[in-house]
């Protein structure tokens, strides 16, 4: 007999509201041991609401969600889901170097990798001590996708992780992505623009206010 395995992240009958408007939902989904959801949906269908609602910075009006079969907690967040949205979360007098240590201070850090290694792999090799406040938009993206390196963390939450990058840069987006897959991680993705990955584990979330 085989065991059902339980899902990294899963939403039951989730929805938000906002003013008593719909911004989205109710949705239902599962997100299981590698695998690669896009999330998909008009402008304003509220995938980035969804993400923040998955993240716990937004209360969600209606369902629930669990992570790892368990309801969903903000102190259990921290670790085990990282988040990469149009703010990068970077603080800007900081070095890359710097706010990699301080974000592996404070969620833990994945082993095997080291920062000068995280930072090498996203083509950041000798901006290691530049302040972030004087890279390009595209090398504080990067910077920003060595954050989810070096963190412990299953499941990535990413929410147009390509703006800002040139084509080198969205082809790295989506080996970072296919390796976190392939390692026993999952990632949920919002992109305006055309998403392909390695290997055919890339499924599909409509979003419908």
């Amino acid at each position: 007999m085989t065991l059902a395995l339980t899902p990294l992240l899963q939403a039951r009958a989730l929805a938000f509201l906002r003013q008593d408007e719909p911004v989205f939902g109710p949705i239902d989904f599962t997100l299981n041991t590698g695998e690669i959801a896009l999330v998909e949906g008009d402008n304003g269908s509220g995938k980035t609401t969804l993400m923040r609602v998955l993240t716990g910075m937004l209360r969600a009006t209606q369902g629930e969600v669990l992570l790892e079969g368990a309801p969903f907690a903000l102190d259990r967040v921290a670790g085990a889901i990282v988040f990469l949205g149009h703010q990068l979360g970077l603080k800007a007098e900081l070095t890359p170097r710097e706010n990699l240590s301080l974000a592996q201070a404070l969620y833990g850090r994945r082993e095997g990798l080291s920062i000068e290694g995280a930072l090498r792999d996203v083509g950041l090799a000798g901006y290691d001590a530049e302040p972030v406040r004087r890279l390009s938009a595209g090398q504080k993206k990067r910077a920003a996708l060595a954050r989810l390196l070096i963190l412990p963390a299953r499941v990535w939450l990413l929410d147009e992780p390509y703006a800002n990058l040139d084509r080198d840069g969205i082809a790295l987006v989506n080996r970072l992505i296919d390796t976190h897959a392939r390692r026993g991680g999952a990632a949920l993705v919002t992109s305006h623009g055309a998403v392909s990955f390695a290997g055919d584990a890339l499924r599909r979330i409509r979003l419908h206010a």
